[in-house]
C-alpha cells in the first residue's frame, strides 16, 4: 500500500523543493494515540496528512511552517502549555542553493553547467533572447529572457532569492552589472558577486559612495573581483574559479578570494582618508 506522505515527500526531495517532515515523537495523555503520526509541510501549498491532535494540529503545522521558513531542524516541546507530554520533530528538508546568474555570455555557460553540476538550482537571466534560452543553456533550470534589474527586483519582492541563494553578477556592461548589485546590496543572499577588475570595482564602489551615499561598508560582502585567485583566464576557468569562491562560502572553507585583497586595499584608502 503506497504511503501519501513518503510519496509526496519524495517528489518534493526530486522537484528540489523546500519541504519539512513533521512527525509526533513523544506523546501522552490524550495526545497519546498520536505519537508516531506524520505529516509535510510546504511554503507554497496546503500541509498533507494529519497529526491526529485535533484542534491543536493547525497551530502544530503553522509552527512547523515557520521552521521551515528558518531551514534548520528544530523539535517543539508543547508539553508544559498543555499539561501532557507533546513534542512534535519539524525534520527541514532545505531546497539546495540557488545560483542566479544574471548576464548570459561566455562566462555563463560554463558556470551554469557547473553550478548543476554542483548541486545548485540554476536560473539564468539576460535581456537577450539569442543568449537567454535552452540551447545554450540546457543544463539550467531555468532560463529567462527578461529585463535585468526589473526581474532581479520582482525576484526579490516574490521570495525567490533568499539565504540560500548566490548571485553572480557577470552582464555585458558593468552598468547593468552596478544596476542589478544596488537592487541586492542589502538583501539577506548567501553570496553576491560581481565581476571586475580590482581598480574597477574600487573606483565603482568609490564612486556609488559619494554619489549616492551608500556606507563604504556595505561593499565589505560583495565578492568583487569575482572568485578564488587560481590564475584563471579562459570563460571556463574563470567559471571555475567562481564556483570555487561559491563552494568555499557554502562550506565555510579556508580559500582566500580575490575580494580580499580589495577589501584590504580599499580599508587602508579609507583609513588614509580619515587621517
Amino acid at each position: 500500500m503506497t504511503d501519501p506522505i513518503l510519496t509526496a515527500l519524495l517528489a518534493s526531495l526530486d522537484d528540489k523543493r523546500g519541504v519539512a517532515l513533521v512527525t509526533v515523537i513523544a506523546a501522552a495523555g490524550p495526545y497519546q494515540a498520536s505519537q508516531g503520526r506524520r505529516a509535510l509541510v510546504w511554503r507554497d501549498q496546503p500541509p498533507l496528512g494529519d497529526l491526529g491532535l485535533g484542534e491543536l494540529d493547525a497551530r502544530v503545522l503553522t509552527d512547523a511552517a515557520a521552521v521551515l521558513s528558518g531551514k534548520q531542524h528544530r523539535t517543539l516541546d508543547y508539553s508544559q502549555e498543555m499539561g501532557a507530554t507533546l513534542r512534535v520533530f519539524v525534520e527541514v528538508q532545505r531546497q539546495p542553493p540557488h545560483l542566479v546568474i544574471v548576464g548570459a555570455g561566455h562566462i555563463a555557460v560554463p558556470l551554469a553547467s557547473l553550478g548543476s553540476l554542483c548541486g545548485f538550482t540554476v536560473t539564468v537571466l539576460d535581456d537577450r533572447p539569442q543568449f537567454a534560452n535552452r540551447q545554450r543553456f540546457a543544463q539550467a533550470d531555468q532560463v529567462l529572457a527578461a529585463p535585468l534589474r526589473e526581474t532581479v527586483h520582482a525576484m526579490l519582492t516574490d521570495g525567490r532569492l533568499d539565504k540560500d541563494s548566490y548571485i553572480v553578477l557577470v552582464t555585458r556592461g558593468h552598468q547593468y552589472d552596478i544596476d542589478c548589485l544596488l537592487e541586492v546590496l542589502d538583501a539577506p543572499l548567501a553570496y553576491i558577486g560581481m565581476i571586475g577588475s580590482q581598480r574597477r570595482v574600487s573606483a565603482v564602489f568609490q564612486l556609488l559612495n559619494q554619489e549616492q551615499g551608500i556606507p563604504p561598508e556595505k561593499f565589505s560582502r560583495i565578492y568583487a573581483p569575482i572568485g578564488l585567485d587560481i590564475g584563471a583566464r579562459t570563460p571556463a576557468e574563470i567559471a571555475v574559479c567562481i564556483m570555487a569562491e561559491m563552494i568555499n562560502v557554502l562550506r565555510s572553507g579556508p580559500a582566500r578570494s580575490l575580494a580580499a585583497a580589495r577589501r584590504v586595499r580599499d580599508e587602508q584608502r579609507l583609513l588614509r582618508v580619515t587621517v
